[in-house]
């Protein structure tokens, strides 16, 4: 489609769904990871894109940040679609059509468009410990630096998988030299850069806040991403649990040629004194922040709380609708949403979460509510008489009612 052809089925598919917009699922695989068979894809389907690929253990949500995943990705990998009347065009070329009408001027001026997407990431095994670089490094190959949140969501989980505890940063007393010399170390097998951190459990309903520059070895709950609309990384850790050997090219994916082999700008990338804080968890552990108090939840019909917030470049809720009630909800701000678990009415639309997907198939269970349309307020309907209706919203910068989080 040309582009007046594209604005005409996006303005089509905003009127009639009243402001809300339907998205097909995004798929993404991942070669370095095993999929964790808990994001409700056909099990015939894990490898849909061809073995040489990797597993699809990653879904993406209200995306407009293409994957890099090397060579042999298509180029709208990552992007989502919007789904309207068996037609289909990407949110990021609605967002440049219509920008004013899906996000208002003020983020648009402010962010210059969607600058976040979240997703659910869903692996079999721990990942090796890694970082995302900040925006002062990753300028340097031309890319943006990579925040992320993270949540762990019950109706995701209920099998926890290999390893339910994942590694951050250091222990206090760990030295450059320390560090360095695992990076050096990189061939002889286990480079034992896990022997310096430390691991935290996992608990599905909770969450952590991961800034740039730290590195993390998360763990495998089935975890809800909201993040800053890049792809970038480094891993330090050479073998993961004596089963698969990390290339040093994943170190250096993003770092400069004249620099893949120098120790200390590698070590630069670190925000080191984030890395070894003696009080992490207090600094970095996400519990949930209910926007209103739990005795008004029965009256009110539904539940909402803040489940990834105090960063600059995203934030999010979890809303649960109460049995066979409707409401209306508002909020300052356009927003993703994706449902996991339940059944009802969002808008003009149905919306429901799946059992099972198969590949290709489009669904019920996610959307992107337009600026003018959250803030007037979004009705929506649980139809279920015994089941709660759940939803997982994500934001761009800047939603004025985001809580700010303990020094």
């Amino acid at each position: 489609m040309n582009d007046q052809q594209t604005r005409q089925l996006i303005t089509q598919a905003v009127e009639q769904g009243q402001g809300i917009v339907r998205l097909m699922p995004t798929w993404v695989p991942r070669v370095f990871c095993v999929p964790g068979r808990r994001l409700r894809l056909h099990p015939n389907d894990l490898y849909a894109l061809g073995a040489h690929r990797g597993g699809i253990d990653e879904r993406w949500f209200a995306s407009t940040t293409p994957a890099d995943n090397g060579p042999g990705t298509p180029p709208d990998e990552g992007l989502s679609y919007i789904w309207h009347n068996d037609q289909q065009a990407t949110l990021r070329d609605a967002i440049n059509l219509l920008g004013e009408v899906f996000l208002g001027q003020e983020a648009l001026t402010r962010y210059g468009g969607w600058v976040m997407y979240s997703k659910f990431f869903d692996n079999m095994y721990a990942l090796p410990h890694h970082l995302h670089q900040s925006d002062e490094m990753a300028a340097k190959v031309g890319k943006l630096g990579k925040p992320e949140a993270y949540y762990y969501p019950a109706q995701y989980n209920f099998a926890l998988n290999t390893f339910p505890y994942t590694f951050f940063g250091f222990e206090p007393g760990t030295t450059k030299d320390q560090v360095i010399d695992c990076l050096r170390r990189w061939n002889d097998g286990d480079n034992h850069i896990l022997s310096l951190s430390k691991a935290y459990r996992l608990t599905p309903g909770t969450g952590w806040d991961v800034p740039t520059g730290i590195l993390h070895a998360p763990g495998t709950l089935c975890t809800y991403e909201p993040q800053r609309a890049s792809d970038v990384f480094s891993m330090w850790q050479s073998l993961i649990a004596d089963y698969q050997v990390v290339p040093w090219e994943m170190v250096v994916k993003d770092v400069p040629l004249e620099y893949r082999h120098d120790y200390d700008f590698l070590f630069s990338l670190l925000d080191w004194e984030a890395n070894i804080d003696p009080e992490f968890a207090r600094h970095h552990f996400t519990a949930p922040h209910p926007t209103t108090p739990a005795d008004a939840a029965q009256d009110a019909g539904y539940d909402e709380k803040w489940i990834a917030y105090g960063s600059e470049w995203y934030s999010a809720k979890e809303l649960t609708i109460l049995p066979n009630r409707t409401v209306t909800v508002k909020d300052p701000a356009a927003y993703g949403l994706i449902c996991i678990q339940g059944y009802g009415r969002i808008g003009a639309h149905a919306i429901s979460s799946p059992s099972l997907i198969r590949f290709g198939q489009m669904t019920e269970d996610e959307f992107f509510v337009t600026y003018d349309t959250a803030r007037a307020g979004v009705t929506i309907t649980n139809l279920s008489a015994t089941e709660p209706l759940v939803i997982l919203k994500h934001f761009n910068p800047g939603n004025p009612e985001m809580p700010h989080r303990a020094s």
